[in-house]
């Protein structure tokens, strides 16, 4: 199992969501994608996708003042 990172920060919604829809489209089966982003609204877009996904989502929680983090397995 691999982690891969996304840094998505500076993008505005929808684009954090988007970019993690590609970037774990190419990943294997059991890998993990960690998404750093500090779009409001994807704290509630990437787990929704995840969860509709069916992806595992294995940490979540904010980063300093405007950040969060975001890890979802491919499963």
């Amino acid at each position: 199992m691999t982690t891969h990172v996304l840094e998505t920060g500076g993008q505005v919604c929808p684009f954090p969501l988007v970019e993690a829809q590609k970037a774990i489209a190419g990943l294997p089966v059991g890998d993990r994608l960690t998404i750093n982003f500090d779009c409001t609204q994807a704290t509630e877009s990437i787990p929704e996708w995840a969860a509709t996904a069916g992806y595992p989502v294995t940490d979540f929680r904010k980063v300093g003042d405007a950040g969060w983090t975001i890890t979802v397995e491919k499963a």
